[in-house]
């Protein structure tokens, strides 16, 4: 009885120590069923329509630390559900704190694969931490539809 209390008791402390236990951070499934539900409701709505939702902050595309970011394959933000001010900013030449080159990276792989997973590191929108991030993207037609998870 004594040992459950003490596991009972070491769960509430994890769970209430490290929010990533408790489900505040996405997952890469949810990422993907996000991704999806983006590309079809692009299709669904049109570019116009669809853009202007993805980036709502409060909109069906933000979830925890989750959210859409659509680019052309030049690089130009189209919709940016983690910060508005990016929308039609050309970010080609974006890099991480490493220096990676990672929005030319996600162009460059766009431009070959219909879908694929990147890491780099990114700005939490939840902490503003930098932290590792994996991001997974579909491309539809000329642009890159996206959604990525943190690591950390």
């Amino acid at each position: 009885m004594k040992a459950s209390l003490i596991a009972a008791g070491s769960l509430l402390v994890a769970l209430c120590v490290n929010p990533a236990f408790a489900g505040d951070r996405a997952t890469k499934p949810e990422a993907e069923a996000m991704v999806k539900k983006a590309i079809e409701f692009i299709k669904a709505s049109g570019t116009e329509k669809a853009y202007t939702e993805i980036t709502d902050r409060k909109g069906q595309f933000v979830d925890r630390d989750l959210y859409i970011v659509v680019y052309d394959l030049q690089g130009k933000c189209l919709a940016h559900g983690g910060n508005a001010k990016l929308v039609g900013k050309d970010l080609s030449d974006s890099t991480d704190a490493d220096g990676k080159a990672f929005v030319k990276e996600r162009m460059d792989l766009a431009k070959t694969k219909q879908s694929f997973w990147q890491e780099y590191k990114f700005s939490n929108p939840v902490d503003k931490k930098i932290e590792p991030k994996e991001t997974y993207c579909e491309r539809l037609d000329d642009v890159a539809v996206c959604g990525g998870i943190y690591k950390s």
